[in-house]
């Protein structure tokens, strides 16, 4: 019960913000901040392990969470994350730290069911980016309206490159000149 208890009271708000990605996330110690006076209040341990392992060549860092209420029923969370030992920008224990780090989370998100449905993993568009979207009365406006008017066949180029809303559409193909 002190599971549940703890699942349905755990609130681990996403207060980091990756400017690089433009988006909020929970970091490990948000959850383990977080969810320690609920550990206290309802009597349970929670212990975390990480092991390495290799598999097909790909190295990967394996987080095992056990969670002890205070009956003494264990409950277990496990969660992977790839090493990359040659990853751009850091030294080979800040790579096992990322990775450490990463598969600490999202075994913490499992068991502690936090939705992480907007998390970045979830949002990433792999290196596709979003596509503007065209905003009536903006300078970048006023230069799709003179290149559909100097050749309407600029329209597919100008909806390949922008979001356009319909509105926004049928003013740009109803501009006289």
């Amino acid at each position: 019960m002190s599971l549940l208890n703890i699942q349905s009271e755990l609130k681990a708000p996403k207060n980091q913000y990756n400017s690089f990605g433009k988006y909020k996330y929970r970091s490990t110690e948000d959850i383990l901040e977080a969810v320690k006076p609920l550990l206290l209040k309802y009597g349970c341990v929670m212990i975390i392990s990480d092991s390495i392992h290799e598999k097909a060549g790909i190295i990967f860092c394996e987080s095992l969470i056990k969670f002890v209420d205070k009956e003494g029923k264990e409950f277990f969370s496990a969660a992977s994350a790839g090493i990359d030992p040659n990853r751009k920008g850091m030294d080979i224990a800040q790579s096992f730290g990322s990775s450490s780090s990463y598969s600490r989370k999202y075994a913490l998100s499992a068991l502690f069911l936090l939705d992480d449905a907007k998390d970045p993993d979830a949002t990433n568009t792999h290196g596709k980016e979003e596509k503007p979207k065209l905003e009536l009365d903006s300078i970048t406006y006023e230069k799709c309206r003179a290149a559909y008017l100097k050749d309407k066949r600029n329209l597919p180029l100008i909806q390949e490159k922008y979001e356009i809303d319909a509105a926004t559409l049928k003013a740009l193909i109803n501009e006289k000149v």
